[in-house]
Order: C-alpha cells, then sequence, then structure tokens
C-alpha cells in the first residue's frame, strides 16, 4: 500500500459540499495554511470560499485529482454514490496513497464500499459524520465520529482536529456511521422532549424563559435544550440542521436497526412526526421545527 501523506500546513485539501456546514468546516482548514480546490452542484455556494483564494474544479473527479486530502459532505446517500462513482467522481481521480474522507451522514454499508473502493486503487478512505450542526461548524466545535483504519485516522487526525473538539476513532470502515446513527436516535428523542416541554410550560402558563433557566443546568440539560430550545423561543426556524436530512438519518437508523432485528419504538414515533413534518412543508426548516408540527397536534 502506498505510503499516506503526512500532513503539514502545505497538504492540499479537496472540499466538495460547501452547503451550511461545508463552507465553515473548508473555511477552517484553509485558515490553518492547506490550500483548497472545491465543487458544489451549485457554483454560488462555494464563491465565499473561493473568494478567500479556494480554486473551483468543475467536478469531484477534479477535485480528487488537485489534493492530497478531499473531504465530502453533501445530502443524501444517492449523493455520495455519485460523487464517488460516476465517472466523474472522486474515486476516478484518487491517486493511489491519497484519502478520501465522507462527512456526510449516509448508510454504514456505503461506507464500506467506498473503503473497498478506494483500497483497490491504493488509496484510503474515513466515514467520518459529524454532530454539532451550523453552531459546531462555524465554532470548529463538532464532534467527529471517525470508521477505517487507525492509521489513516491518525493521518488525518491534524485536520480534524480544526474542525471539531472531540473526534474518536470508532472502528473499521461503517462505524463512524453506526455512530452517528446512535447520535442520531438521542437526539430524536430529545428533540420531542424539548418541544413538549415548552407546550407545556405555555399551556401552563409559565414563563419558559424562565423555566429553561431553571431546568436546563440539572439532569434534563442536552445540546437541544441549550441551543435549540432558545431559536423555538425566538420563533426562529431557520436550519442549523433541515428536517428533510433528519428524517433520512432517521430513516437510515431504522433501516439498519430492522436489519440487525431490533425494534425502536421511540424512534419509530419520532420519525413518523418528523415524516408529517416534511409533508406540511417544513422539510426545509430546523429540527426544531417540531415544536411547530406539535403545536398543531395539540391545537395550541
Amino acid at each position: 500500500m502506498t505510503a499516506l501523506p503526512s500532513i503539514t500546513k502545505g497538504t492540499r485539501i479537496g472540499w466538495i459540499g460547501t452547503g451550511v456546514m461545508g463552507v465553515s468546516m473548508c473555511g477552517h482548514l484553509m485558515a490553518a495554511g492547506h490550500p483548497a480546490t472545491v465543487f458544489n452542484r451549485t457554483r454560488a455556494k462555494a464563491q465565499a470560499l473561493l473568494d478567500q483564494g479556494a480554486a473551483w474544479a468543475d467536478s469531484p473527479r477534479a477535485v480528487a485529482e488537485a489534493s492530497d486530502v478531499v473531504f465530502t459532505i453533501v445530502g443524501y446517500p444517492e449523493d455520495v454514490r455519485r460523487v464517488y462513482f460516476e465517472p466523474d467522481g472522486v474515486l476516478a481521480g484518487l491517486a493511489p496513497g491519497r484519502i478520501a474522507v465522507d462527512m456526510t451522514t449516509t448508510s454504514p454499508s456505503l461506507a464500506v464500499e467506498i473503503d473497498a473502493a478506494a483500497r483497490k486503487l491504493g488509496a484510503r478512505a474515513l466515514d467520518a459524520p459529524v454532530s454539532g450542526g451550523d453552531v459546531g461548524a462555524k465554532n470548529a466545535a463538532l464532534s467527529i465520529m471517525v470508521g477505517g483504519e487507525a492509521d489513516v485516522f491518525q493521518a488525518v487526525l491534524p485536520l480534524f482536529e480544526r474542525l471539531g473538539r472531540i473526534i474518536l476513532h470508532q472502528g473499521a470502515a461503517g462505524c463512524g456511521q453506526h455512530t452517528k446513527m446512535c447520535n442520531q436516535i438521542v437526539i430524536a428523542g430529545s428533540m420531542i422532549g424539548v418541544c413538549e416541554s415548552l407546550l407545556y410550560a405555555t399551556r401552563a402558563g409559565l414563563d419558559p424563559q424562565a423555566m429553561l433557566a431553571a431546568i436546563s443546568k440539572g439532569a434534563a440539560g442536552c445540546w437541544s435544550l441549550e441551543n435549540l430550545a432558545p431559536r423555538i423561543l425566538k420563533g426562529d426556524f431557520a436550519p442549523g440542521f433541515m428536517i428533510d436530512h433528519f428524517v433520512k438519518d432517521m430513516g437510515i437508523a431504522l433501516e439498519e436497526s430492522r436489519r440487525m432485528g431490533l425494534e425502536l419504538p421511540g424512534l419509530t414515533l419520532v420519525n413518523s412526526l418528523y415524516v408529517e413534518a416534511a409533508k406540511a412543508g417544513q422539510g426545509r426548516q430546523g429540527t426544531q421545527a417540531l415544536f411547530l408540527a406539535l403545536q398543531r397536534l395539540a391545537k395550541a
């Protein structure tokens, strides 16, 4: 197997997917001195990075050809498959010794497939989904869950450290994605709790702000309560993480659960509520917009 790149200030990075999180994440690596080549289906969404000095590539393949380490963070498993496996995809341009890092939340089986395909080329791959939303991306405070070989993880770790605060190797290819499913299962439960607590507080005649101050530092404390409950109270349902993408994640978790013969009734319930919210036209709002769906059910 060809030697892995040694990460230095001049290590060339590629970035595919410059959405609400990707643009901040790539920006942190550029600020650390790494020359960047970027691609996004909508070039305008990459303009901020181009203005900072990133080079534009016309395809994922061209990004891979110009990079020592290429990162991808796109929307859905089908987008990941297209970005990696089409004739102008990452794998068509990934040279021996180069590394591809998929930070999309996608299916564990697809991560295993990408890893195997990269190995056939003499290259390497990691699956490294993240948690922390737009705030975590902007503040370089993400949690990063990494699957793949330990030596590849260690090689890329200096770059991960520019993006997140909690970076843990979870095991072989696909294990990063499995860990992210665990993360999303917890978030599903916490989000319904946060939203229903706010509905209860309002119906009981409490001051919701005072209620949050009372419970947020105790046993009920969680990221969603700290970061998303205040947005709900302000009527801010803009996406840090879109409902459509969360429905996708829960669908992957439920599919994997069925494959393992595991029933998850709590996740099934929350998924059904989010599916209804998406059908009601809220799919591109943030996950905190579950409050609006529950509010309609409660006729609050």
